[in-house]
């Protein structure tokens, strides 16, 4: 989105019991989301007021939330939730979510697994 500002909240962590084996439903594991949400911001640089911009910690409690709220099988639906949640907010024009699930029950070495989403307005 062209000539839109940028506020980024990376690394939100929480306990969540997604995926698709049981094994994951019932003992859970950490889900990390990286957040960046494209707004105009001039508002906020005049007033100098949290009221006309994104309230970044509200924001990560939120999406804390979802990560250690209600279960899904898929990542992607897990990413589509934060984003659908972010693009609440009527200042947000986009949003792109990466989801990490460092965790995953994947049987060789390696380091993260990603989804990452683009929504708009």
């Amino acid at each position: 989105m062209r000539g839109l500002d940028e506020i980024a909240v990376t690394g939100i962590r929480a306990i969540g019991y997604h995926g698709v084996y049981p094994e994951e439903r019932r003992d859970g594991q950490e889900f990390v989301a990286d957040v960046l949400l494209r707004l105009d911001t001039r508002a906020a640089a005049a007033s100098d007021d949290v009221a006309d911009t994104v309230h970044y910690g509200e924001l990560a409690e939120r999406v804390a939330a979802i990560l250690s709220g209600e279960p899904v099988d898929l990542l992607e639906r897990l990413a589509a939730r934060v984003a659908d949640a972010v693009l609440e907010h009527p200042l947000v024009q986009s949003v792109r979510v990466v989801l990490h699930k460092p965790a995953a029950p994947i049987p060789v070495p390696f380091d993260d697994v990603t989804v990452t989403i683009e929504r708009m307005r």
